[in-house]
């Protein structure tokens, strides 16, 4: 896939700060029922942590106190806690910083995590719950359309693996979500519910950069997920992973039609996840799964439309421009609207990423647009090396 700058359809990043401040990816998602929100939190957040200190508890109850099971969620946790890692990202042309959790896959380093944890990160920084040591990291594949990515670590060696259970989960069993709630690192949080639906669908979309994203056939929970725990555990009472959690309702309560207030979680069954993953180690690449490095254009692009995947049909408004990049050299600049991709019309944001996505770094793309002043243009660009998207 192609990334087209801070994120492929970033609305304008504000001033740097003096220093990175960790935040909130905190999108909204449209289901049937509610709105949710991408759990991964800390990601390109456009919104900072503003709500305190995390609760690690589902349904108000707090992690110490029993699942329903006769276990606690903390004792349930622990079970899982050593096949956990915790992912610190840079995203190196907005000046942020984000976090999330990874699923330790195999004993050298393959690291299981959502798409949207590393999505805009020019460095990945990995540190394994099991024996504390912290990792540089590199993207082997993602599939976007289905928020899953696998990582490698550099020189790992003898790491402690996720226990996984493929059987499908039950409506009422008892489920734990364990994660980097709120980027803190350290002991990973415990969310103790039960799994409240099966093959949910819901329509994930970032507040923040207008992108949204069908996902489907997702476990429901009432576990209270949070921002960070992303790409972390959905485990059952016998600590064993089920499910990846993904999403989680933007607010902390809400009453749907015909249902009572309370908390939704999202998780991607365990067995959708790693089938994912290893199509990615074997480098089976497709029109969803990118394999490797990301090619990269550089330029940050409007947000169009409603935020809800419904885009204004005038092209790809350029926001910003990254320096030194492809896009700077063709003659690109702020507030030009691209309208071509080798002679392909872009009518949104989304086409654009559409068009760029089959292209790898070193490709050759002619790009069209139209300028502030209302003249055209045309330009033959080599895209570089980018972040994932």
């Amino acid at each position: 896939m192609t990334d087209t700058g801070f994120g492929p359809y970033g609305t304008p990043a504000p001033p740097p700060p003096v220093a990175p401040k960790r935040r909130l990816r905190t999108g909204a998602m449209a289901g049937t029922a509610a709105a949710v929100a991408l759990a991964a939190g800390l990601g390109l957040g456009h919104v900072a942590w503003s709500t305190g200190s995390p609760s690690v508890a589902a349904s108000g109850a707090s992690s110490s106190q029993s699942t329903g099971s006769g276990s606690t969620a903390s004792s349930i946790a622990a079970k899982v806690d050593p096949g956990l890692v915790d992912i610190d990202t840079t995203l190196g042309y907005s000046q942020e910083e984000a976090a999330g959790t990874g699923i330790v896959l195999t004993s050298n380093g393959e690291i299981l995590t959502n798409n949207h944890v590393i999505d805009g990160a020019t460095t990945i920084s990995v540190t394994d719950v099991g024996n504390g040591k912290t990792y540089s990291a590199s993207v082997v594949g993602y599939d976007k359309t289905k928020d899953v990515a696998v990582l490698q670590l550099h020189g790992a060696s003898g790491l402690q693996t996720a226990t996984i259970d493929t059987s499908t989960a039950s409506v009422g069993e008892t489920v734990v979500g364990v994660g980097n709630a709120g980027g803190t690192g350290g002991t990973p949080s415990a969310a103790g519910g039960t799994v409240t639906a099966l093959n949910q669908s819901i329509t994930a979309s970032d507040e923040g950069d207008g992108t949204s994203e069908q996902l489907t056939g997702l476990i429901e929970t009432n576990a209270n997920i949070q921002a960070g725990d992303s790409g972390g555990s959905l485990v059952n009472s016998a600590g064993q992973v089920i499910g990846m959690d993904t999403a989680a309702s933007s607010g902390t309560s809400f009453q749907s039609a015909g249902e009572s207030s309370g908390y939704e979680g999202y998780a991607i069954p365990i067995g959708e996840a790693t089938t994912l993953a290893k199509e990615i180690e074997a480098g089976d690449s497709s029109s969803t799964i990118h394999i490797g490095t990301t090619a990269f254009l550089g330029v940050e692009i409007q947000a169009a439309g409603d935020g809800f995947g419904n885009e204004a049909s005038n092209g790809a408004t350029v926001a910003g421009v990254i320096t030194d990049s492809p896009a700077q050299e063709a003659g690109l600049a702020d507030g030009d609207t691209i309208t071509s991709v080798n002679g392909h019309t872009v009518d949104s944001p989304t086409a654009l990423s559409s068009l760029l996505s089959p292209d790898k770094p070193g490709d050759k793309v002619t790009i069209g647009w139209t300028d502030s002043s209302g003249l055209t243009h045309t330009a033959t660009v080599t895209l570089s090396s980018g972040p994932p998207q």
